[in-house]
């Protein structure tokens, strides 16, 4: 009695291009966890970040004194402290300049804050366009290895006289490991890009809420 082949008897024995496109898909799907998790525990500490500066900024405190407790740490600042940071740091260097205008402080410090915001939301974004790329190149790179793994095996059965299920079929099940590692590797990639997104959307909805609510305090204030 011969033993049923194994899932890796059939990788061992694939041929060199289908072995080439099963170590593509095996590397993206490993770099494609490791940002899923990276990122997960990124925007879950922006979430909570944001949580905490609200508490403490709407909380009635000094803007002079919060300001002062965020320039001790000014290069280690993230998202709400941050576009806070940038505008205030902006508003206050002008408004010592006598001959600055009201309107031109303003506009100076909604730069700033713009500026930040864009950094942010970079930041939010960062390694998203690759768990897209995954998502959606690596069902056709493990097609590419089934068909090459299909035509190779058709070739080979060119060669003898009679064909039999027993010659085609392992050559198949070899091609269509490539098919499985390109699903493998794209479904937990999009689930990840599409509920990353959706988080990264949200933040910048808020952080952009917030420069806009802050430019309004900063404008009564110089009035």
């Amino acid at each position: 009695m011969t033993n049923e082949p194994s899932l890796w008897s059939f990788v061992a024995n694939a041929g060199p291009i289908v072995k080439f496109v099963m170590l593509l898909l095996l590397a993206a799907s490993i770099w494609s966890w490791t940002i899923i998790f990276q990122r997960f525990f990124f925007l879950k500490d922006a979430q909570f970040s944001v949580k905490k500066f609200e508490k403490q900024f709407w909380s009635g405190s000094d803007l002079n004194k919060f300001y002062l407790a965020l320039n001790s740490r000014q290069d280690d600042l993230h998202g709400l402290e941050h576009i806070f940071y940038a505008g205030f740091s902006e508003y206050s260097r002008l408004k010592q300049q006598a001959t600055a205008k009201p309107d031109a402080i303003i506009e100076a410090s909604q730069r700033a804050m713009r500026i930040a915001l864009a950094r942010e939301i970079a930041l939010l974004e960062q390694h998203l366009s690759f768990l897209a790329t995954v998502g959606s190149t690596s069902p056709y790179v493990g097609l590419f290895g089934t068909v090459w793994g299909i035509m190779t095996s058709f070739r080979a059965l060119g060669a003898v006289q009679q064909a039999t299920m027993a010659m085609v079929a392992p050559g198949i099940s070899e091609a269509l490991i490539a098919t499985a590692m390109g699903l493998f590797a794209a479904i937990p990639a999009v689930i990840a890009y599409n509920r990353y997104a959706s988080e990264v959307e949200k933040l910048s909805n808020l952080y952009d809420t917030f420069r806009e609510e802050f430019s309004s305090i900063l404008h009564r204030q110089i009035i």
